[in-house]
């Protein structure tokens, strides 16, 4: 039995690829190294004078400055609050749960219109088809 690659079920060109692939990343960090050395090497005497020494705790440094995240923050008005019992008056006049549905349904050039209140000509005068809540 013979151990090639293709007997143990994998495909010919994936260990091409993979050799290639191998060789492309050391190549690249080769070069990448190559780089870093000469810009070192190019950096050395000046970057020595121009930074300071980060082991100097004598040294002058820029004062620190902190901008919060929160700065910006802008609170958004007080809401109109109503209570409960004028909520759900509001809700079953409109019809119900129902009208909500068929306005998530709608188009969104017929739900960007205003809405001041004004219930779908289908649910005006229609009962809920539940019959509605009874008052005890």
């Amino acid at each position: 039995m013979s151990l090639f690659p293709t007997r143990l079920g994998w495909c010919p060109g994936a260990l091409l690829v993979a050799l290639l692939t191998a060789a492309l990343f050391a190549q690249a960090q080769a070069q990448a190294q190559s780089q870093s050395q000469s810009q070192s090497q190019s950096q050395g005497a000046s970057a020595s004078a121009s930074r300071p020494d980060p082991l100097d705790a004598q040294v002058r440094v820029p004062a620190v400055t902190h901008t919060s995240a929160l700065s910006g923050y802008r609170r958004l008005g007080e809401d109109k609050r109503i209570d409960w019992k004028e909520a759900n008056e509001t809700v079953n006049r409109i019809g119900g749960w129902r009208a909500y549905a068929r306005e998530a349904q709608q188009p969104d050039s017929a739900a960007s219109a205003p809405a001041g209140g004004a219930a779908p000509a289908s649910a005006a005068g229609a009962a809920p088809a539940h019959g509605g809540h009874k008052k005890h």
